[in-house]
């Protein structure tokens, strides 16, 4: 795994940013994008396998993803991984290290990454002069939780299949309405089988007996490097889930 992540070449306009013309995302006022195109110190690129943050470093930014996938996880002594969550457009990184001293947990791409950069150390201003932009983190932090309730209650109480119907339908959501999935068309979820064994807390054979189960069901087909979901009726079937109603959410 690569250790760092490199300035990107061009930089994507606040004015042009792709993520405010998609539905499910809120916009700025004209006061709060002017304070974001200050806030903002510029662009970052990231190629797969690169750690943006590293769990017990002390990291002085923050990063919104502007496009791509990356997963947050935490390893053990031993080297086992527990993929905690995954983070697509929109989705904030590093949040965590304003509280703490050390990062709790690392996070790294899993498909080529831009990521708007941003100061940590003007958050507090944040705080202070925009309080619908401080509203705005309040939300995402308490999503977050609210996923990882969701994941949390899948590995401990779901069965395998069940488990795999939820992360896959879950994700493949996701993907549509962060703006990675076009309308209408099928989205690859790119993920190994141990990406999926990582999340759910199975071993590999066991991850791979059972997403063949859902692919002889006509669910899903799983690709040399990912996954296309073919019937997400049925995946929320067997998971026993349905995602909750959400109104426009926001980004920073």
């Amino acid at each position: 795994m690569a250790n760092s992540i490199s300035i990107a070449s061009s930089h994507t306009s606040c004015e042009q940013c792709p993520i405010r013309g998609l539905p499910t995302f809120r916009d700025f006022s004209p006061e709060e994008l002017s304070f974001v195109l200050r806030f903002r110190q510029g662009e970052h690129s990231a190629d797969p396998g690169m750690a943006i943050i590293v769990e017990g470093e002390n990291n002085p930014r923050l990063y919104t993803v502007l496009t791509g996938w990356g997963f947050r996880y935490k390893i053990l002594e031993d080297g086992r991984r527990q993929i905690l969550n995954y983070v697509l457009p929109g989705d904030m990184i590093g949040l965590q290290g304003n509280l703490m001293t050390e990062m709790q947990h690392s996070v790294e791409a899993l498909t080529p990454m831009t990521l708007c950069l941003f100061e940590r150390e003007r958050l507090a201003t944040l705080y202070r002069e925009h309080p619908s932009l401080a509203y705005d983190i309040t939300w995402i932090a308490a999503r977050e939780e609210s996923i990882l309730d969701e994941h949390l209650l899948s590995i401990g109480r779901r069965s395998a299949r069940e488990r795999a119907a939820y992360l896959l339908a879950f994700l493949d959501l996701r993907a549509r309405t962060s703006g990675i999935a076009k309308l209408g068309r099928p989205v690859t979820l790119p993920l190994t089988q141990q990406h999926v064994a990582d999340t759910l807390g199975l071993s590999l054979v066991h991850t791979n007996k059972t997403l063949r189960k859902l692919s002889k069901l006509g669910l899903i087909r799983w690709l040399d490097r990912g996954c296309e979901v073919l019937d997400m009726e049925g995946l929320y079937q067997m998971a026993g889930w349905r995602p909750p109603a959400e109104s426009r959410r926001p980004f920073i």
